[in-house]
């Protein structure tokens, strides 16, 4: 059935940028970029939304016919809370899947946020003269308009579901955890996969980060930097993110402001500070690490450089205890790894990504719906083909393979999740709630099973604990 898409503007105009790779040097003064020419729809014109609706949906809504509306999935792209648009993937595949069996099927909404400094600088200066986590805070607003414009679309507004991928996905999380759960939420439900966030506790490091933008762009001063022109402010931010990330690192991404986040997600999940009139849904892959991962790890004491280097607080008594304890340096595969790199990969593994999703299970004490998707690679990101698989094998401009059957089952627990609460495929297994044995699905290519989660185990517990903060 053919689909009504149309794209809204909010009511207001803000920055955001399309991350493109480094290839080589240039001069933020001119108008060359690291890949060329400046994409074309980088503007700061950029704070939109797209909205997609089946066409019977979107007909009803105008003729006033349509009841309390179908319910509505939002979702927020990933990319390092650096790179990446709402125009990345298609949901066709994920309307067409909710429509099966003669149902209306759902509203999709693509929401564009703030990336890179211009959503996530922090620091003292930028408390004092600024916003951290203005990129969050474009989410909110942007949910916050769904919820109160999604009837005109046939969307109904008080059954919405935000979900995203590794920032998307950690983007999420933030959510659920914004301001401590003082505040309501204007999500009913939510799927986080693989959620992404490398917690930046030292407000020193924000600022040194700050510093280092101003310096790149030429200026003392926020205030000054305001002045600039948005290509001079674009080509600065790609050269710090592309250039001066470290290995593995994005710089970018949520810091704890006191505000919309108060404290670290897996801190505020533990002590209680969060909304918990959410149904939630999570999953990771088997090897979210290994991309991250850097090739200094293969050399002696590469282990202990990558955590002083991306937790700089950790005392010496807890790095002890991360590289002697949780992850000592014993290679038979009593620990899950028997090489240096794989070693490394699954500590990135467990506190950049999936230690998060068990965060989310026991918060919700285990009343929640998790998987696990081991399709080899299985590497960080891969799923993403199979939630938006169109059933051509098409994705997002290439042919990637994929395994049809699990790629329709996935689809269906996600949009019946969205649209009742509960995953159920008619292709796919039972999806138990996570509860009291730590359920979590596979989706494996040999089918999909029941299995136990691998991240509720004492490593996740330690990491939430923020012991070198």
């Amino acid at each position: 059935m053919p689909l009504w898409a149309t794209e809204i503007a909010p009511a207001f105009v803000e920055t955001q940028l399309l991350g493109l790779p480094y290839t080589g040097p240039y001069n933020i003064n001119s108008s060359s970029y690291p890949t060329g020419p400046q994409d074309p729809r980088t503007t700061e014109d950029c704070l939109f939304l797209d909205v997609v609706v089946p066409q019977n949906v979107f007909e009803q809504s105008q003729n006033g016919s349509a009841s309390a509306g179908v319910p509505v999935l939002v979702w927020i792209y990933g990319g390092g809370y650096t790179t990446g648009d709402k125009s990345e993937y298609g949901p066709s595949g994920l309307i067409h899947r909710s429509m099966e069996g003669g149902k209306d099927g759902i509203v999709y909404v693509a929401l564009n946020y703030r990336i890179g400094a211009f959503g996530f600088l922090g620091g003292y200066s930028m408390e004092k003269d600024g916003t951290p986590n203005a990129g969050l805070l474009d989410q909110r607003f942007a949910v916050n308009w769904v919820q109160k414009y999604i009837r005109l679309f046939g969307g109904d507004p008080e059954d919405i579901t935000i979900m995203g991928e590794s920032a998307g996905g950690g983007s999420v999380m933030h959510q659920i955890i914004a301001y401590g759960g003082r505040q309501g939420v204007p999500f009913q439900k939510a799927i986080s996969q693989s959620p992404g966030f490398l917690p930046v506790t030292n407000k020193s490091v924000q600022e040194a980060t700050l510093q280092q933008f101003l310096g790149i762009a030429n200026v003392s001063t926020l205030e000054e930097a305001r002045k600039l022109s948005s290509e001079k402010l674009i080509a600065a931010n790609l050269y710090q993110v592309c250039v001066k990330s470290p290995y593995g690192s994005f710089t970018y991404g949520p810091v704890v402001d006191g505000s919309f986040a108060p404290a670290l997600p897996g801190q505020l999940l533990q002590d209680g500070r969060f909304a918990k009139d959410v149904k939630v849904m999570v999953g990771h892959n088997a090897d979210e690490g290994l991309l991250f991962t850097p090739p200094a790890s293969l050399k002696k004491g590469g282990f202990e450089a990558y955590m002083k280097r991306e937790l700089p607080d950790i005392s010496p008594v807890v790095l002890k205890e991360v590289t002697e304890v949780l992850y000592p340096p014993i290679y038979n595969g009593t620990y899950g790894y028997t090489t240096s790199v794989q070693r490394l990969s699954l500590a990135i593994s467990d506190f950049v990504f999936q230690c998060s999703t068990d965060y989310l299970n026991r918060a919700y004490h285990n009343q929640t719906y998790a998987y696990w998707f081991t399709i080899p690679p299985a590497l960080h990101g891969q799923d993403l083909s199979y939630t938006f698989f169109n059933g051509s094998n098409s994705f997002s401009g290439a042919t990637t393979d994929v395994n049809t059957t699990v790629a329709i089952a996935m689809q269906q627990y996600i949009t019946s999740f969205v649209q009742m609460g509960v995953p159920q495929s008619s292709v796919g297994p039972i999806f138990n709630e996570h509860g009291e044995k730590s359920n979590m699905m596979d989706f494996s290519d040999s089918g999909i099973t029941e299995t136990i989660d691998n991240t509720d185990n004492p490593r996740c517990r330690f990491w939430q604990g923020a012991p070198y903060a």
